[in-house]
């Protein structure tokens, strides 16, 4: 394992980026085969109602997120040992992924009942194999310190490369089917987690492991929870479409399974081709402005899709390409912004993984509550996977469309109103501590 400088580096190696990031490439195959095409998969292919999986998806996510503060203690008493106890640990974690993954796609019972508990256990033991793995990762990335640019590459390099496992668990899903899927998942899954062990090592920690905070101190921080409340507000934003994605394309528009594939290989393409736009953007606005200016665009480029029907393929594949670019702000930036809140929290080295812990349980929230309210309401509304009816098609479009994008809204204006607005008053004008 490479040795860190005595001071932060201006910039990051290829070669460093590379052996950190590509462990993010294998973690995407847990986010939209999951999330996305996991609920599409026990609807169509073994008939459960959309109320049920929806309500059973919800329940393993909160359970999951409960657990992720927790997870995030383990992994700072992990990292006040050895970086080789954080990389051994993370095998073990990558092992049962790989597993529960297998498990959920090619379940051992067939009845309504059984499905049921089968994919209950399957979640449960990919989710927190997946929440351990992920919040090491972050955590080992977030203590290679740095300004806000090379924060900003740090998380690029890790989001780079998670859009392109997206990208590709996104065809091999759809076309490929589960086993090729599951087969690439595993390779890439021990290749990366090799490579970490390259990886640039973190700062060492700072103080005794005793001198860990409460799993609950991260809450007590009104800068954390400022920037928690529009990261959950954007995430449920985004959520919202990637749970009905394959609904909307395969009902609405009629689009066939390599149409509905291209859809998500362009829209997660334009997503890393943008970040490189995005890191410049940092540049010349900062990390909060060019956040909001992500949001205004996909929203611009977004809500356009309640009014597509069946057929109409281009549009939505320029809207799709639109949105990645968009994308490509919500994977680099918010990143970003909490290790420098890490810094300036005086965590950074020691505490970090508590914060990360709450950070991971928000992102799991934000699944649990698109998962759990969106499908059983789209079900009372009555759509149904394949309906034909008219009035219940134009409910999906509202559902995946409108709603994200009043979200959208209403996370750029917390962002503008709790950060930027906040940062440009004086220190005496603010009613709460930073």
């Amino acid at each position: 394992m490479s040795t860190p400088d005595a001071s932060v580096p201006d910039a990051l190696p290829w070669r460093s980026g590379l052996t950190y990031g590509l462990l993010g490439f294998p973690l995407a195959f847990a986010a939209l085969p999951l999330y996305v095409v996991l609920p599409n998969h026990y609807a169509r292919s073994f008939g459960l109602s959309l109320a049920t999986v929806g309500a059973l998806l919800m329940a393993v996510r909160l359970v999951d997120a409960v657990v992720e503060p927790w997870l995030g203690r383990a992994s700072d008493a992990l990292f006040a040992r050895t970086a080789r106890a954080v990389w051994m640990v993370g095998g073990a974690a990558a092992l049962f992924q790989w597993l529960g993954m297998t498990g959920l796609f090619f379940p051992a019972v067939t009845e309504e009942a059984g499905l049921a508990v089968w994919l209950v256990s399957g979640l449960l033991l990919t989710c927190m194999a997946h929440s351990l793995l992920v919040i090491t990762h972050q955590a080992w990335g977030g203590r290679l310190g740095g300004d806000d640019l090379l924060r900003s590459r740090i998380v690029a390099w890790r989001e780079g490369l998670g859009l392109a496992g997206v990208i590709a668990a996104s065809g091999l899903s759809v076309v490929g089917g589960p086993k090729a899927m599951l087969a690439v998942f595993g390779v890439a899954l021990f290749l990366g987690w090799v490579l970490w062990w390259r990886a640039p090592q973190p700062i060492p920690l700072r103080g005794s492991p005793q001198a860990a905070i409460s799993v609950w101190q991260p809450l007590a921080q009104p800068a954390f929870r400022r920037l928690l409340a529009v990261f959950m507000s954007n995430g449920i934003a985004s959520a919202i479409p990637a749970a009905l994605m394959l609904f909307f394309a395969q009902d609405r528009l009629r689009a066939s399974e390599e149409a509905t594939a291209v859809f998500l290989v362009l829209y997660f393409i334009c997503a890393a081709a943008s970040m490189p736009l995005w890191l410049r953007v940092v540049r010349h606005l900062g990390l909060a402005r060019s956040w909001l200016l992500g949001m205004l665009l996909a929203v611009v480029c977004f809500a356009w899709t309640a009014g597509l029907g069946a057929g109409q393929i281009p549009a939505f594949s320029l809207i799709c390409a639109l949105t990645g670019v968009a994308l490509g702000a919500d994977l680099a930036l918010p990143g970003a912004l909490l290790a420098r809140l890490i810094e300036r929290q005086g965590a950074q080295g020691s505490r970090d993984g508590a914060y990360l812990g709450w950070w991971s349980l928000a992102t799991k929230l934000n699944l649990a509550l698109a998962a759990g309210a969106v499908l059983p309401l789209l079900q009372w509304l009555g759509y149904a996977p394949g309906s034909q009816d008219e009035q219940a098609l134009q409910h999906l479009a509202w559902a995946y469309a409108l709603v994200p994008c009043a979200l959208k809204l209403l996370a750029a204006l917390l962002l503008y109103v709790l950060l930027i607005r906040r940062e440009s008053l004086p220190a005496s004008d603010r009613r709460y501590p930073s």
